[in-house]
């Protein structure tokens, strides 16, 4: 390899290097929350839940260059998910909870990893340094996975990144099959909500 070709490669390689940044979720100021809804004859008697998450990691890699190269990776202990008390009855939280961890819904002992890993990006920049993106990819959720696509609003700084967003999944997608109670006139809707404001630093947490 002639000395030209030699130099060439390394600056092509460290030009891409460059353009490429790392930043890693900082689960202390991030936040994600999990609306779940209720339905059936009896649904105006029923509670709806609110489940926050409160181990959120993960990293995001962004290539300024070419957004569409980019990849997330977000992943959640599905036992560290606490159920609000905030719409609840008094004292009913911790039971919520108990039976949202339990093998007829998240199985959280055997399944403790939720994950989702970016398979492809797609970017339209609002601003400078504000973006619109498609994120295509699959999530892992009681030991199954399923393709989902989330779009979100990224804001994207020096040494820091927002991003927020909201999507919908359905549980019986991942094989958890609704809850009931009231002898079936109340039920838990199978799509949930989930909102989440992410931030993420290039010197981690």
């Amino acid at each position: 390899m002639s000395p030209r070709v030699y130099c060439t490669l390394l600056l092509v390689s460290f030009g891409s290097a460059a353009a490429t940044r790392t930043f890693r979720i900082d689960s202390s100021a991030s936040s994600l929350r999990i609306h779940v809804g209720k339905t059936g004859i009896g649904s105006f008697a029923g509670h709806e839940h609110e489940v926050v998450a409160r181990s959120v990691q993960g990293e995001v890699e962004i290539d300024s260059e070419d957004l569409s190269r980019s990849s997330v990776e977000v992943s959640i202990d599905a036992r560290s998910l606490t159920v609000s008390a905030e719409n609840e009855p008094e004292g009913d939280a911790p039971k919520v909870e108990q039976a949202m961890k339990g093998n007829h819904v998240l199985d959280a002992a055997r399944f403790p990893v939720v994950r989702f890993r970016s398979q492809q990006v797609t970017a339209k920049e609002l601003s400078a340094g504000s973006y619109e993106l498609t994120v295509a990819g699959d999530l892992l959720l009681r030991g199954a996975v399923q393709p989902i696509v989330i779009a979100l609003q990224v804001q994207l700084h020096d040494d820091a990144l927002t991003g927020t967003g909201k999507f919908v999944l359905k549980q019986t997608d991942f094989g958890i099959e609704p809850t009931t109670a009231a002898g079936g006139l109340v039920k838990v809707e199978d799509g949930v909500t989930v909102t989440f404001r992410i931030i993420a630093r290039t010197g981690g947490t």
